[in-house]
């Protein structure tokens, strides 16, 4: 009897759903037989929600809620000199 294992045909390849069949080898031929589905792929991602989530960047930005902070006393003060392993200062 013939196993199916679910997966998406990219261009040239085939992505697995789940972890790919023992039968698959990498380097080794395996015969195969595609069935190309009706059915739209789900990508987790439910409609509008770039939209959403441009819309609360765009209320982000205009609180200017990053105003105080200055960026290159920032900078500096995260990019702080350490004493390296072995050498003293």
């Amino acid at each position: 009897m013939l196993a199916t294992y679910r997966a998406v045909l990219k261009d040239d390849h085939l992505e697995w759903s789940e972890a790919a069949p023992d039968k698959v080898v990498r380097d080794k031929a395996v015969a195969v037989y595609v069935t190309v589905l009706d059915e739209p792929l789900t990508t987790g991602v439910e409609p509008g929600q770039g939209q959403r989530m441009a819309a609360a960047l765009e209320k982000i930005a205009a609180a200017n809620m990053l105003a105080e902070i200055d960026p290159v006393a920032w900078e500096r003060d995260l990019r702080q000199d350490r004493s390296l392993p072995g050498r003293a200062l």
